[in-house]
């Protein structure tokens, strides 16, 4: 299978709200920029990528979650994320059942992520020549 119809797959395993909720997510991420692709990694996670890795997602027994790649990295104004918030890069919003997102400030979290993956070639660049 491609990386679609695996995550299609994985929705469908998971008929309750955690199903629904990554279709939901999924729709929202993929509606941020028509340039996103979507992956199937690590043995079994769905990912979306603009200009390298943006978010890891996966279904979980009691949430889905929804990880940043370089989510301590960008900005979260509206004070999304709930999980992974120990860590020098990883930053993830946490759904248990029942919960809502604020689309818009999801789809602003997004943005930052894929701007943050356009600007890190110019930060490596930027640096090596400094050390020059």
């Amino acid at each position: 299978m491609n990386p679609t119809e695996e995550i299609d797959s994985l929705i469908a395993k998971h008929p309750d709200w955690r199903g629904a909720k990554l279709a939901e997510m999924r729709a929202i991420i993929r509606g941020v920029d028509p340039g996103i692709v979507e992956e199937w990694k690590w043995m079994g996670a769905p990912v979306w990528e603009l200009d390298g890795i943006l978010i890891a997602g996966n279904i979980f027994k009691t949430k889905v979650k929804l990880g940043f790649m370089y989510g301590a990295l960008i900005a979260d104004p509206d004070g999304l994320f709930n999980g992974e918030l120990g860590g020098n890069q990883r930053r993830s919003v946490e759904f248990a059942e029942g919960d809502e997102v604020d689309e818009e400030s999801f789809k602003t979290l997004v943005r930052a992520a894929i701007a943050y993956n356009r600007a890190k070639p110019a930060k490596a660049r930027s640096k090596k020549q400094t050390a020059e």
